[in-house]
């Protein structure tokens, strides 16, 4: 048995929670009851497939209906082509067929269906007419429904959607359409005339979304007792809530980090009678951020696209003044880059952590050839905070210009500098935590530092630094009483040894010699060092 980090998990290989069990089963049953077509949808390896296959064979073993799932990523090739994608598509659907449900009637009919209809009525006629020659009510499963692209999942959607009335002796009795975004919402470009509209307007019909939950501390506590009862190898108390306050669930992530914490125990040789604490975990993450694996490009890939840009960097920089439309926000959160909750942050801290440095990645290597992390570590081994940021003050006096441009967003630019600049002497000896106060005008930093004594004895020092930005003048002393109760606050929750207030200054008409400075804390009144940068 296995954490499983690729593809559907299986029970006999797997460790897993039931993939039914996350699913509001009952809900999905009335809705196959009363002939509705719905729509689950949800971020990249969250266990959409899993589920859709488990409901297959719960279906096919009631004995009440026939259902298949079919992946229709194939056409995603095709393009606009639909002549090419369709033949894809049914080729897809018969193949699933003959081996799911031993029924060769697609297979059989596949191009007589394509000559004699065409591409924008062959998957239509042959839904139909395969439900007619079913004994018991069809239930179609369609997976990847949204990597079909311009007119070839407008003819796919329209074509469900003519045979909607004729359910369930002419067509399939319910359609489901699972993808990462939500079909009804997405919209669809075409590439002859630029025209675009939802997926819901080309469904033409009434049609209701579920979306998959992440999991929750129990069932991390579940999926780990599943190695402890197959291996015997224990979880130190705390681990199943240090891998959830890291993830808050997210399926492949918690999967991920329980799977590398293992196997660096297993290359450590300390073998499975040891137990797996809270530094395998944090190690772990540290080594799945750095890795850039496939999880992880297929979100920072998306960081290039307009849409994604507006969201994440006014998050980034926690800014107050947001550009974005509503459109833009279920877009990202289709993608699972940020919460669906009310309020907008990050999905769960590791993406928090791993999207600020996806995209400080080519700024750090042009930084490495200025940066020494070495000068500043401090003879008893602790960091010096105060001279890394006033060395930061007079690299960024020289590439201010630069920083804005690489990142194009004016907020957002200077601090992710600043966040290259400490990932480069952090990351030998700790890592950073963010926290985006969104809309609230300020970003958290905290740096946590392994220190080592002469003696070889560990300690994890922290040093909070806090971000903010003046875009307006006379705005200085404001954001300095504001900046240092909240940072004082945050020490106080988190233990930070030292506080330090970033102020960013925007105005264009202050010269460098007025905007450099730092204030030392205040004896009895504030903990706090600010820097003007």
């Amino acid at each position: 048995m296995r954490f499983n980090t690729a593809g559907p998990v299986s029970s006999k290989h797997d460790y897993c929670i039931p993939p039914l069990s996350r699913v509001s089963l009952d809900k999905i049953l009335a809705q196959i009851g009363r002939m509705r077509y719905f729509v689950m949808h949800g971020p990249s390896q969250t266990g959409k497939t899993s589920t859709l296959l488990a409901l297959q064979d719960y279906l096919n073993k009631g004995g009440e209906h026939r259902c298949l799932y079919v992946n229709f990523e194939c056409g995603h090739a095709a393009g606009e082509d639909t002549g090419r994608a369709m033949r894809a598509l049914l080729a897809s659907l018969a193949s699933r067929a003959c081996s799911i449900l031993q029924d060769d009637f697609v297979e059989e009919r596949l191009s007589a269906h394509l000559e004699k209809y065409g591409p924008d009525a062959a998957l239509r006629e042959t839904l139909g007419r395969w439900a007619q020659s079913s004994r018991l009510p069809l239930v179609l499963m369609v997976d990847e429904i949204d990597t079909l692209v311009g007119d070839t999942l407008v003819s796919v959607l329209r074509q469900l959607a003519a045979g909607y009335g004729s359910r369930p002796d002419r067509f399939p009795q319910t359609v489901i359409l699972c993808g990462v975004q939500d079909v009804r919402e997405y919209q669809i470009l075409s590439d002859g005339d630029g025209a675009s509209f939802t997926g819901g307007s080309a469904l033409d019909m009434e049609t209701e979304s579920l979306r998959l939950a992440d999991f929750s501390v129990a069932e991390v506590h579940q999926l780990l007792a599943q190695h402890t009862a197959e291996c015997g190898q224990a979880f130190e108390e705390g681990v199943a809530e240090r891998i959830w306050s890291l993830t808050l669930g997210q399926p492949w992530l918690v999967s991920a980090l329980a799977h590398k914490a293992c196997a660096r125990a297993g290359k450590e040789s300390r073998g499975r009678n040891s137990p797996i604490d809270l530094d395998s975990i944090d190690q772990a993450r540290e080594e799945l951020i750095l890795g850039r694996g496939t999880h992880f490009r297929q979100f920072t890939d998306r960081l290039d696209e307009m849409q994604v840009r507006r969201v994440i960097l006014p998050m980034l920089a926690g800014s107050e003044n947001r550009a974005y439309s509503s459109r833009d926000l279920e877009y990202v959160r289709s993608l699972g880059l940020v919460s669906v909750d009310r309020e907008v942050r990050m999905a769960n801290p590791m993406y928090a952590e791993a999207i600020p440095r996806e995209l400080t990645l080519v700024l750090e290597s042009i930084l490495a050839g200025w940066v020494e992390p070495d000068r500043y570590v401090n003879s008893d081994g602790s960091l010096g905070v105060a001279r890394l940021l006033n060395s930061f003050q007079g690299w960024f006096r020289e590439n201010a210009e630069l920083c804005v441009e690489r990142f194009g967003h004016k907020e957002a630019g200077p601090q992710l500098s600043l966040q290259a600049y400490l990932q480069l002497v952090v990351t030998s000896r700790g890592h950073i935590e963010r926290d985006y106060a969104v809309g609230r005008g300020r970003t958290d930093l905290l740096i946590k530092w392994r220190q080592v004594d002469q003696r070889g004895r560990a300690q994890i020092r922290q040093y909070l630094i806090e971000c903010r930005s003046r875009t307006a003048a006379g705005d200085f002393d404001r954001l300095v009483r504001k900046g240092r109760e909240q940072a004082s606050a945050y020490m106080d929750r988190c233990g930070a040894e030292s506080g330090h207030l970033v102020i960013f200054d925007l105005l264009a008409d202050m010269s460098w010699d007025d905007r450099l400075y730092g204030t030392a804390p205040v004896p009895g009144e504030s903990p706090i060092t600010v820097w003007d940068v």
